[in-house]
């Protein structure tokens, strides 16, 4: 029988975490990751994947030290995903690769037909007419033909999750999570409240996004939403900077495999943290753009707090969306000041996407490890190229340099397109 102490204060389920791993253009796993993050090194280089010839912007956070042996961004996203699990799983110590005694809760991007198989088949449909029907049947003949057909597969948004379900032995029917970049917060809120029902007793929950490609940034390049400051690469990602200009495009996974406290406690396992509050709200005002009023966002902000049943001095660090881009971080910056009040000025905030970009749909777990991480070793990361602070954002930005601080409670935020906004209150020990 459970017994108070393992369920909050609202009477649910306590969500632990117990194990996390992490890829990301900085390095495979977290000790890597956290020696560069705190050491404010850049991932940020060249784009070395396609040709940039003609591009505003030639510049990303790529994972170069993998070789994926192809281009199709799903057989990349999930391979990176299959490294973090690979981690999380380990440091967990629960089940064995095959065989995880609970549900998959998968972060993944939009995948579409890309250009190499939308060539073929164009090639192959021109050899026999142009009717709808010969496109069709050119489609499905290109892709059975062999190298294709995992490509293709890859194409759809639940293919990563079942093929990761498959290779860890998850239990049930795995979900596939697609709010853009709130995506990774909204499958660690969509597990931890899988536990507070009582519907599991674990669950594992990544986040993976690997695509940067040519396409993808020719439309952020067409939203004005990148980063056009090339030179030096390592300088471009400048969240809360006067001089931001938008934001860089990253790549990386992670995982966390969270369980209840009851089973965390009855297996002997080590825990890490604690999912202590969710907060979401829709604005649904434009398709990329945030509701100028900010009332989204605040709500997000304001139901993590109340779902956490803590007063906004608790916090101890924000780690914000932060993108770099001139708007988000303004509206970021208001939303804050409108739930903390006077509590903010004491509250220090640095952005992880200013060295390792914007990850999208990954963001969000990858955010929520470095949190975790942060309280662990009681270290703040720096949020790197601020030299010119922005007089209308008066944050205390933990400024280029990591600054040794104990924190005991995170806010973790994380802001999509289409008004997604989702906000974590994360904690080191149970309550």
């Amino acid at each position: 029988m459970m017994t108070s102490a393992m369920r909050d204060s609202k009477g649910r389920p306590i969500a632990v975490v117990t194990g996390m791993g992490v890829v990301t253009a900085l390095g495979e796993g977290k000790q890597d990751n956290w020696r560069a993050l705190t050491a404010g090194r850049s991932g940020v280089a060249r784009i070395h994947r396609f040709a940039t010839e003609n591009l505003r912007t030639t510049v990303a956070a790529q994972i170069g030290f993998i070789d994926f042996g192809g281009d199709s961004s799903g057989e990349m996203c999930y391979e990176v995903a299959r490294r973090a699990i690979e981690e999380a799983i380990g440091e967990a110590g629960i089940g064995t690769r095959g065989d995880f005694p609970g549900m998959l809760v998968a972060a993944v991007p939009p995948f579409e037909v890309e250009w190499p198989l939308r060539l073929a088949v164009a090639r192959e449909a021109a050899s026999r007419g142009s009717s709808a029907n010969d496109r069709f049947s050119a489609l499905l003949d290109v892709a059975g033909a062999g190298d294709w057909r995992r490509g293709f597969e890859f194409t759809q948004r639940e293919c990563v999750a079942e093929m990761l379900a498959d290779t860890f032995g998850t239990r049930g029917q795995p979900v596939s999570m697609s709010t853009a970049c709130a995506s990774g917060a909204s499958a660690i809120q969509y597990g931890t409240e899988a536990i507070r029902r009582g519907e599991t007793g674990a669950v594992l929950c990544v986040g993976t996004d690997v695509t940067v490609n040519a396409e993808s940034l020719v439309r952020f390049s067409l939203l004005s939403a990148l980063s056009t400051r090339n030179d030096p690469p390592e300088e471009a990602a400048r969240p809360f900077s006067r001089d931001r200009d938008g934001f860089v495009m990253g790549e990386g996974a992670a995982a966390l495999v969270i369980e209840s406290l009851e089973s965390a406690r009855a297996r002997g396992a080590d825990i890490l943290g604690v999912v202590r509050g969710c907060g979401e709200r829709a604005d649904s005002f434009h398709r990329t753009r945030s509701k100028p009023d900010g009332s989204a966002i605040i709500r997000a902000l304001a139901n993590a707090l109340e779902d956490a049943d803590l007063e906004p001095a608790a916090i101890g660090y924000v780690n914000p969306h932060g993108t770099g881009t001139p708007e988000n971080d303004k509206m970021e910056y208001l939303s804050l000041s409108a739930v903390f009040g006077a509590a903010l000025a004491g509250v220090p905030v640095s952005s992880n996407k200013s060295m390792i970009g914007h990850t999208l749909s990954a963001a969000g777990t990858i955010e929520a490890v470095f949190s975790f991480l942060t309280m662990d070793r009681g270290t703040l990361p720096p949020n790197i190229n601020y030299k010119t602070p922005d007089p209308e954002i008066a944050l205390d930005v933990v400024a280029n340099v990591a600054r040794e601080q104990p924190v005991a409670t995170v806010m973790s935020n994380s802001f999509g397109f289409g008004g997604q906004n989702v906000s974590l209150v994360l904690a080191r020990e149970p309550q």
